[in-house]
């Protein structure tokens, strides 16, 4: 079985509270080349004889000790998300399309700038060469992993013209994360071009992710990320019944529940149950971590880290399940994760008195927002999901002196302040310099 080494930083993170319209229990879309491929040969025994053969499970090789620390980052990120946002209120986000955007920022930086989001990463020590390579094997490698998944993963930067930024940072960007670069005028306008592109990187599922382009916005950084797989052992539509839904709250809402009873890999955990589900050839799957009774998903989430989904992945068995799971649609989410970064202890690149963008241009500029958009449609033929992140850079404003020049006559008042006591009073016609 994979180790935790072995395991690939996953895509998304889902959980779902107990709302009007809410499940509770936790989702994973996970990728592991050798954990999951591994195990391909038994999830397949769960299938019906007359599914085509999967293809067979390409490895993604990236350092070992990068793609432990993404999985870091996407927990620690998760802790910090469950910590900051409303506790009966859904969340949908990709660690992955967060990790390379902030990547492509990270190049840009410099001193503790630099150190700081390194550290957030979970890269601290870490070679930047090394870490823009493992950026380069997934932009590669993922797109390809099973040829009955698709899957986009795209880079993009858009700057203004007029801004000077350096060409190096640039062509960096344009060689090491296979990013779009454009120069823009930057008028408020000029935001449906960033929004097209992603709107064609996501299948039309993420469609605005910029209103305009404000005054003293200079750079956009963004990374798509678009996932659409058939379930390996698909549901069939005429087992999906209305049923109820067990809300935390005590009370029941009708969800539309599909069913299949098939061979799956299963975990059995303290406070929790789990169950992966593959898509295509295994090399992605979906998983689900369901608390048991007298436990909530805020709380198993809380304490959910890097080491509870190596024992997932290692200690899961094969066995016959009644499974069912409901069919649901997030259709648009978006977060701004300003402060859970500065949380995270990414705190200089946000403040336009410490910011150091000196890799990026000779201007002082800064973070001004980092937000994410996502998409998730779980069905009974497969899952869609999409997210964008977009970090936008802006300019610190030069204050420029007003004049003030006393070329004509002016009245004069000497006074103590704390007192407001004043002590002279006058006006200067003629004044007669010595």
């Amino acid at each position: 079985m994979a180790t935790h080494e072995q395991e690939a930083a996953y895509c998304f993170i889902l959980n779902n509270y107990n709302m009007k319209s809410i499940m509770n229990f936790a989702v994973l879309f996970s990728l592991g080349a050798l954990g999951i491929g591994g195990c391909s040969k038994g999830l397949h025994a769960g299938e019906s004889g007359n599914q085509d053969q999967p293809a067979p499970v390409k490895q993604i090789s990236i350092s070992p000790v990068v793609q432990g620390n993404m999985n870091d980052f996407a927990f620690n990120f998760l802790h910090h998300l469950e910590a900051s946002a409303p506790k009966e209120e859904n969340f949908f986000v990709s660690p992955l399309s967060l990790h390379m955007d902030l990547g492509m920022v990270l190049n840009g930086t410099s001193g503790s700038t630099y150190d700081e989001m390194l550290k957030v990463l979970e890269l601290d020590g870490k070679n930047i060469e090394e870490v823009n390579k493992a950026y380069k094997t997934l932009l590669k490698e993922l797109p390809n992993a099973d040829p009955k998944v698709q899957l986009g993963l795209y880079n993009s930067i858009w700057y203004k013209k007029a801004f000077s930024f350096k060409q190096d940072y640039l062509k960096n960007i344009q060689d090491n994360f296979e990013a779009t670069v454009k120069g823009l005028d930057f008028k408020p306008g000029d935001a449906s071009y960033i929004n097209d592109w992603a709107s064609e990187k996501t299948n039309g599922k993420i469609k605005k992710v910029l209103e305009a382009i404000q005054a003293d916005d200079v750079m956009f950084l963004l990374n798509a990320l678009y996932f659409k797989g058939d379930w390996r052992s698909k549901f069939d539509k005429a087992n999906t019944r209305s049923s109820d839904f067990h809300l935390e709250d005590g009370n029941s809402k009708q969800v539309q529940m599909m069913h299949q009873t098939s061979k799956f890999k299963h975990y059995n955990g303290t406070d929790y149950t789990a169950v992966q589900l593959p898509y295509g050839n295994g090399q992605f799957a979906m998983t689900v971590i369901l608390p048991k009774q007298g436990h909530t998903v805020n709380t198993v989430l809380s304490d959910f880290g890097s080491t509870d989904w190596a024992d997932i992945q290692d200690k899961m068995v094969t066995g016959q399940l009644n499974l069912g799971l409901p069919r649901f649609t997030i259709p648009a989410y978006e977060i701004k994760l300003n402060p859970v970064l500065q949380a995270m202890g990414m705190k200089a690149a946000f403040n336009s008195n410490t910011a150091d963008f000196s890799n990026m241009t000779t201007q002082n500029v800064y973070v001004n927002f980092v937000k994410q958009n996502t998409y998730l449609k779980v069905d009974e033929e497969g899952t869609e999901a999409a997210a964008v992140t977009t970090t936008g850079i802006v300019a610190t404003s030069i204050q420029i002196p007003q004049e003030f020049i006393c070329d004509h006559p002016f009245g004069i008042i000497i006074s103590e302040r704390t007192s407001n006591t004043i002590l002279f009073m006058g006006k200067i016609m003629d004044p007669d310099s010595e």
